[in-house]
């Protein structure tokens, strides 16, 4: 820091911000990270133990290389930071032949050569027995996918930003902004701070702080939930369990993940109400805990014993479910960005470091048009 100038404030250290500050740290620049809570923290999107990592990507091939520089960055991340933050254990996307999930992870796998095996619904019950498809049902199975623990990311992140010389102001809310020439200033609830760039990430408070710029996002509400199993434990370890995403209808999704030690997590992606981030519904209610149980009933079954745990969290949605990266049109040095839609986690150790060469070398190695970003533009 010069002069009390940062060269980047950061707003909001969840999963993006956390990597952000990490791969602007060890570039030598001086952060300020900011964050209304104290990460890693279930207020947000960046929480719930367990998150899915996979690489035949339904949401689109355009995505593939990058999820597969995050797979490379965790892997220096947990190197860094002498903690595992991913574990292996393949993945099965299972759903009717004709479904955007089953469709969408073939067709990454084949643009760009995945290893992969197709299941029909015979050979699911085979090798995996807790699951029970529908007769018409088919899978794909990757080798890849896994399981990262975003907590301990978080925290990898900012320690390491920490030994680089980063400060992070926690329990601070950001309350507004100016600008004069070149320098930003940042005003919170308890000071105000002067920066070269400024980073917002914050997730479903990013709307609120730029409402001139119209961002096209909105909250929603999901609940994540632990069951353990009724009988046959061993069925839900990793090694006979897949993390498992499954379309079970016409734009409906769940996933679940294997026991991990705190029973078997499992959550509807999507059809939550819309909501905003200061009013959200913290509490899980008795009928949306029996429509997940007959969810369970029909393709988990086993899964459907004691219900250990039920934690909120929130979804950032654009209107496409894709990503949203956006220089402001007045301000250059201004990059608001959210990884979002309810996919985003994996991709953290990647964005940390795209967005750290936008604010560094207004570039990036990768094609973000799909997300707004046209590379290089001043």
């Amino acid at each position: 820091m010069v002069n009390g100038i940062y060269d980047v404030i950061i707003v909001g250290l969840g999963a993006m911000g956390s990597s952000a500050a990490c791969n602007l740290a060890q570039r030598k620049q001086k952060i300020l990270g900011i964050d209304r809570f104290t990460p890693p923290h279930a207020m947000g999107s960046s929480h719930g133990q367990t998150r899915i990592i996979r690489e035949a990507y339904f949401e689109g091939p355009q995505y593939v290389s990058i999820i597969q520089k995050a797979y490379e960055n965790w892997e220096k991340l947990e190197q860094d930071s002498g903690q595992q933050l991913y574990v292996k254990t393949g993945g099965l996307m299972i759903g009717y032949p004709d479904s955007d999930l089953v469709k969408g992870a073939l067709l990454s796998a084949t643009t760009h050569k995945l290893s992969h095996e197709i299941f029909d619904s015979t050979e699911i019950k085979k090798r995996y027995p807790a699951f029970n498809p529908d007769d018409k049902m088919i899978a794909l199975y990757e080798t890849r996918a896994g399981i990262l623990f975003p907590e301990k990311c978080i925290i990898a992140n900012l320690t390491i930003a920490e030994k680089h010389g980063s400060s992070f102001n926690y329990d601070e809310n950001v309350t507004g902004w100016r600008s004069a020439g070149d320098i930003l200033y940042i005003k919170t609830n308890k000071q105000e701070y002067q920066t070269r760039n400024l980073l917002v990430t914050a997730g479903a408070w990013l709307k609120q702080l730029f409402p001139e710029l119209q961002l096209p996002l909105s909250v929603e509400r999901q609940v994540l939930y632990w069951f353990d199993p009724f009988e046959k434990a061993e069925y839900f370890k990793k090694e006979l369990f897949p993390i498992n995403i499954w379309a079970y209808g016409s734009n409906k999704n769940f996933y679940s993940f294997p026991d991990m030690g705190q029973g078997i997590k499992v959550a509807i992606h999507h059809e939550g109400e819309i909501t905003e981030p200061d009013l959200i519904d913290r509490k899980v209610h008795e009928k949306e805990i029996i429509k997940m149980r007959s969810i369970l009933q029909r393709f988990i079954p086993r899964a459907n014993g004691k219900l250990r745990a039920a934690e909120v969290c929130m979804y950032t949605n654009t209107a496409d479910s894709h990503f949203l990266i956006s220089q402001h049109p007045d301000h250059r040095n201004i990059l608001t960005a959210s990884i979002c839609s309810g996919h985003g986690f994996k991709f953290a150790s990647a964005f940390g470091e795209i967005l750290t060469d936008i604010i560094l070398e207004n570039r990036s190695a990768f094609d973000l048009s799909l997300f707004g970003y046209i590379k290089g533009r001043s």
